[in-house]
C-alpha cells in the first residue's frame, strides 16, 4: 500500500489529482481484465449477481480511498499517512465486526482481542 500510495502521488505531482485517481483505476482494471482473461475466465457478468447491490459501489470507495492515499501522502509524507490510514482501517474494520456489518458475522466487543 505504501509504494502504490507514493506512487501514486507521483502521478498525481504531474497531472492532478482526479487524473491520477482515474489513472491507478484505469490500469487497476486493464489489470484485472488481462488476468481474468487468461486465469478461467469465470463468469465476469456474474459479479451482478451479488445479494445486496451496494456491494457493487466497491469500485466508487476505491476511488475515494486512491484520493485520500494520494492527499495524505503529498500533505503528511508516506510514513504519517500510512499510519493513519491503517488506524483508520482497523477502527472501521472493528467495527463492521462488533455491529456485523454488511454481512460479516458479528462479534463482541473486547478491549482485547
Amino acid at each position: 500500500m505504501s509504494v502504490q500510495g507514493v506512487f501514486n502521488t507521483r502521478v498525481m505531482d504531474s497531472s492532478s489529482m482526479w487524473a491520477a485517481t482515474s489513472w491507478v483505476h484505469i490500469s487497476a482494471f486493464a489489470a484485472s481484465i488481462s488476468l481474468w482473461y487468461f486465469s478461467g475466465r469465470e463468469a465476469l457478468l456474474s459479479v451482478f449477481e451479488v445479494s445486496e447491490k451496494i456491494y457493487l459501489l466497491g469500485g466508487v470507495i476505491g476511488a475515494f480511498i486512491t484520493f485520500t492515499v494520494i492527499k495524505g501522502i503529498s500533505e503528511l509524507g508516506p510514513a504519517y499517512a500510512t499510519m493513519f490510514i491503517l488506524l483508520a482501517q482497523l477502527v472501521v474494520s472493528y467495527l463492521i465486526e462488533v455491529f456485523g456489518l454488511f454481512g460479516t458475522e458479528k462479534v463482541c466487543f473486547e478491549w482485547i482481542k
